[in-house]
């Protein structure tokens, strides 16, 4: 046996390996995700060379490096090559996917607003912290331009491992250890059945790509390609807290740091439907009488039973944990008319990005009262009109959007919603739509309750000093609140940036 090759050797395997057809890497497509690699290799050597010295820049670090990495973004979007490919179809970059990228890059970059004071006045290690957010946004803008069941599962698990470490952030807290133990163990059983799901649709198909799988389970029918579409259905739906699969999401929301259940009700949460975009837009809409019944369950048990619990809860956090689950039930919708349907993945895209910047921006205000309260009770948020009247307008404005009431931005999510359900004319369709509209309404009751404290309540104990609210959170409000208003009334900005599946 030859212990040495040649340089003959060598240059004869690079010659056979170009014939072999190599892929062939389109840098500027990975340009965004190789700026993150690189912010989170910079966060990393400053807590490493500058140790204690990095606190006070390190968030900075962090927000800018993540600024830098929407440039790339924006000047994929502007090119003339719209539509890019790589690895044989498996890694995809267009109008839809850049947007999603923008959406947990923007959607990162003002958790790190929320992130710097909430940090640096705790007991917290911060350089770790970025670095981990940082990753799990990697682990995002992956998972957006991932058609094959590998990179979706390592994009998952990129963005999945360093939130279970956020979630347990206050290490000394047991509500915060519970949150993060609740989030990893449930985050493991799902991935387990997430990737039995996979394994059967690999063995059926042969191929880890969607495209393939979708052509070869489209001409065969079988009991385990039922199963396998279920358990991979079901192990996403355990990332957006779809009920029954939500157990995980009121207990760690509450124990986690606000900033990082901030994250995790919007970032991660959007993560995971971009997933079940890919599977179902990209994979199973030829078997649509498969995932069709699934979904609608899921959906239709996610806006009622979220929207009946939120309205007893009396813990803010919580509340807004509920909140998410049934706000999940109205993305999932358009997800029952995806076959028949065309502005289904449209539906869906628009309802995500709007759902983030009014739920982050309801959170920004949770933080910054809290501040003064030291309370997530919703009786500590009477009177806040009277010492925060700025606070209180944009609080409401957050609560009108989650509730859908033009011209913010909720009410053309919602209406985009809507419109997919009754477009095909289809009884699975107006089935969910009437759930959706009797939803609408209870939902309203516990955010009108909000409004209701904030105005119309007196202070507790006739305090009515102002808030100190810091820079980063003033800016994280402002951009959440222009952006809800501004997608309400200006909806085409979001249209136009999306593209339909198949277009």
């Amino acid at each position: 046996m030859r212990l040495w090759w040649s340089v003959a050797d060598v240059s004869a395997l690079l010659t056979a390996s170009q014939w072999a057809g190599q892929p062939v890497l389109d840098w500027h497509a990975l340009a965004p995700e190789i700026v993150l690699v690189g912010v989170v290799v910079l966060l990393i050597a400053a807590d490493v060379v500058l140790l204690e010295r990095a606190k006070p820049i390190i968030s900075a670090l962090a927000g800018i490096g993540l600024l830098a990495s929407l440039v790339p973004v924006l000047t994929l979007a502007v090119s003339d090559d719209t539509s890019r490919e790589m690895f044989g179809g498996a890694y995809v970059v267009d109008r839809t996917t850049l947007l999603l990228k923008a959406l947990f890059i923007v959607s990162g970059y003002v958790v790190v607003l929320l992130s710097t004071n909430y940090m640096a006045e705790g007991d917290y290690w911060e350089s770790e912290y970025y670095a981990l957010l940082v990753s799990s946004i990697l682990g995002m803008t992956i998972m957006a331009s991932s058609r094959d069941l590998i990179s979706i599962f390592v994009a998952l698990e990129l963005l999945s491992i360093p939130a279970y470490m956020l979630a347990g952030w206050r290490k000394g807290d047991g509500k915060s250890n519970e949150a993060g133990i609740k989030y990893y163990l449930m985050g493991v059983f799902a991935t387990g059945i997430l990737l039995y799901g996979m394994s059967l649709l690999y063995g059926i198909a042969g191929t880890t790509n969607l495209a393939g799988i979708g052509e070869a389970i489209s001409t065969k029918n079988s009991p385990a390609i039922t199963l396998a579409m279920i358990f991979v259905v079901i192990g996403f739906a355990f990332k957006v807290s779809a009920v029954p699969f939500h157990s995980w999401a009121p207990d760690t929301y509450e124990g986690a740091p606000t900033p990082v259940t901030a994250f995790l009700a919007v970032a991660s949460k959007s993560a995971g439907f971009v997933a079940l975009i890919n599977v179902v837009f990209f994979c199973f809409l030829g078997r649509s009488n498969v995932v069709t019944p699934v979904l609608f369950i899921l959906s239709a048990l996610s806006m009622t039973v979220g929207n009946l619990i939120a309205l007893r809860q009396t813990n803010i956090v919580r509340m807004l944990a509920y909140s998410g689950i049934a706000q999940a039930g109205f993305i999932l919708a358009p997800f029952v008319v995806a076959d028949k349907a065309p502005e289904a993945l449209t539906a869906v895209i628009v309802y995500l990005v709007i759902y983030a910047a009014m739920n982050l921006g309801a959170f920004a205000v949770v933080i910054s009262v809290a501040r003064k309260t030291r309370s997530a009770e919703i009786d500590s948020w009477k009177g806040l009109f009277q010492y925060a009247p700025g606070m209180t307008v944009v609080m409401t404005a957050f609560l009108a959007s989650l509730i859908g009431i033009p011209p913010l931005g909720g009410w053309y999510a919602k209406f985009g919603v809507m419109k997919a359900l009754l477009s095909p004319g289809t009884g699975w369709g107006y089935g969910l739509a009437i759930v959706l509209a009797v939803n609408t309404v209870i939902a309203a009751f516990y955010y009108l309750r909000i409004a209701r404290v904030m105005w119309f309540e007196e202070a507790p104990d006739g305090d009515v000093s102002p808030v100190q609210v810091p820079p980063s959170l003033r800016i994280a409000m402002g951009i959440c609140v222009v952006a809800t208003v501004l997608f309400g009334v200006l909806p085409n900005l979001l249209t136009q940036a999306t593209v339909v599946a198949g277009g």
